[in-house]
């Protein structure tokens, strides 16, 4: 355990600096394309790429990950064997892709976007079928993860990611003049052939051994098959949400759809910290003790108390200080005071998910280490007409930042849920457990927000330069919630203090 906590602090630092890597990704795009057209196009087609990798981080990684550590214990030769095979098999089966994709894709990006503008469907059917060239190094890379977590390595994984999002920010400043919005995907995939390298670096270097064979056992290939076609079907679930809201915010005004994504970026906090840290090392903790209820539940709770104690006051104080920080990261260049305030009005309402989906990791790794992905995808799937349905209802009278809303809506309501079910199989006391972490947590957080809003509304702090204001109220506001924390909370405050003692 002792070793999994330094990895987690190692690797929480290395998610800051990727989030700082991909803050410096943006606020480029946004200093030398503003918010037009162009990043509109390059956004639609990165789309495809996070659809890619959804599918392997999650649907391939929920369902590989269990099987791989549980049949290692007991036959790892066998195991080894099928796991090469399953590791040819998918790259196969993307490279397939890669070749039908690339000659349909003027087809099909036009068909899902709809109402594009002609100079957004130009870009975004261009760079898409450049990213269809390397489809299959993409989905390997996403598979070498879930290969390297396996064995409890994690970093590497951490520095592969590091490498795509900082060469994509180097090649725009680089060459933008040259080559335009077309250098971030240059960028985007040598970084993604650099960190290849470096996962198989230290997959070899742990005695893993490439075998050119797609044989599988048959026990092993159809346990995985059963469990796979719901895990991607449910991955796939969040990115058509994606596509829609994308959809429908392309057909409302220019930049629209690189307002929604800015602001997304900003509030993706738990997906970089925790969806690839803390969550991946729960799961792999989750899916060791699935056969003991007790050490079961101790470390679903521990999930759920490191996310809401850690999100909760990101997400209120996100909200406070958005302004400054959306003008810090992106304001500058093509990106003007009003863009700035464009991007606040989706920040605003999609603060909620900065909680609801970090606490949400939790919830579906531990329904996944139990090998329940049918269930996962039976509620993921109504949120598709959640989502659509509430797009529909709130675009038109409030525009792109009614799609910020459904997301934040559709987040609540999937947490809600899979929480209920999750909690159905444990003893009562875990319900009340939880009960008491949620008030516990909101009472620092009120002794946070309260004076930070009184300052920003009665002094003049908000007519000073965003750092600066950054600078004074992040502090303070880490001083008051860590106070409020330790006086409220004492628990949660001195495990985290021990976590990081121990790193």
């Amino acid at each position: 355990m002792a070793g999994l906590k330094k990895t987690a602090i190692w690797m929480t630092l290395l998610a800051l600096v990727l989030k700082l890597s991909g803050f410096l990704r943006e606020s480029i795009i946004s200093r030398q394309f503003g918010a037009n057209e162009a990043t509109d196009g390059y956004l639609l087609a990165f789309s495809f790429i996070t659809l890619v990798i959804a599918m392997i981080s999650g649907g391939f990684n929920n369902v590989f990950l269990p099987m791989y550590v549980k049949q290692r214990k007991d036959r790892p030769d066998q195991t080894e064997r099928n796991a090469n095979g399953i590791m040819n098999a998918t790259a196969l089966i993307f490279f397939l892709l890669t070749i039908i994709g690339y000659f349909f894709v003027p087809v099909f990006v036009p068909f899902i976007y709809g109402s594009m503008t002609p100079g957004t469907e130009k870009i975004a059917v261009e760079i898409t079928r450049f990213f269809f060239l390397f489809l299959t190094a993409i989905a390997l890379n996403g598979i070498l993860d879930s290969y390297l977590q396996g064995r409890r390595i994690f970093v590497p994984s951490q520095i592969s990611k590091l490498t795509a999002t900082l060469m994509g920010a180097v090649f725009a400043l680089l060459f933008s003049e040259e080559w335009g919005i077309n250098s971030l995907a240059y960028g985007f995939i040598f970084g993604t052939l650099l960190g290849t390298a470096i996962q198989l670096y230290f997959l070899q270097k742990s005695g893993f051994r490439w075998q050119p064979t797609l044989k599988v056992e048959k026990e092993f290939r159809s346990a995985f098959l059963v469990l796979l076609v719901p895990s991607l079907l449910n991955s796939v679930v969040g990115q058509i949400n994606m596509f829609v809201n994308k959809m429908f915010a392309s057909g409302t005004m220019e930049g629209a759809v690189t307002y929604l994504n800015n602001a997304s970026l900003l509030t993706s906090v738990p997906q970089v910290i925790y969806g690839t840290t803390i969550a991946a090392i729960i799961f792999t903790l989750l899916s060791e003790q699935v056969d003991n209820q007790k050490k079961y539940q101790q470390t679903f709770f521990m999930g759920m108390q490191v996310s809401f104690v850690t999100l909760m006051p990101i997400a209120v104080g996100l909200l406070l200080i958005g302004k400054p920080a959306i003008s810090f990261i992106y304001e500058g260049g093509k990106f003007t005071a009003e863009d700035t305030y464009n991007t606040y009005l989706a920040l605003a309402l999609y603060v909620p998910t900065i909680v609801t989906q970090g606490m949400q990791y939790i919830v579906s790794k531990s329904m996944y280490a139990q090998g329940r992905t049918a269930t996962v995808f039976r509620v993921s799937a109504t949120t598709i007409v959640l989502n659509l349905v509430l797009n529909w209802l709130f675009v038109k009278p409030y525009g792109y930042p009614g799609l910020a809303l459904t997301s934040s809506l559709v987040s609540v309501y999937y947490l809600s849920v899979t929480s209920y079910i999750v909690y159905k199989d444990f003893e009562r006391g875990e319900k009340r457990k939880l009960a008491v972490l949620f008030v516990r947590v909101l009472i620092p957080t009120v002794i946070m927000a309260v004076p930070l809003y009184l300052i920003e509304k009665f002094t003049a702090i908000s007519e000073w330069y965003a750092l600066m204001q950054l600078a004074v109220l992040l502090p303070l506001g880490v001083v008051l919630y860590a106070a409020g924390l330790y006086v409220f909370y004492r628990d949660a405050f001195r495990q985290l203090l021990r976590l990081v003692r121990r790193g």
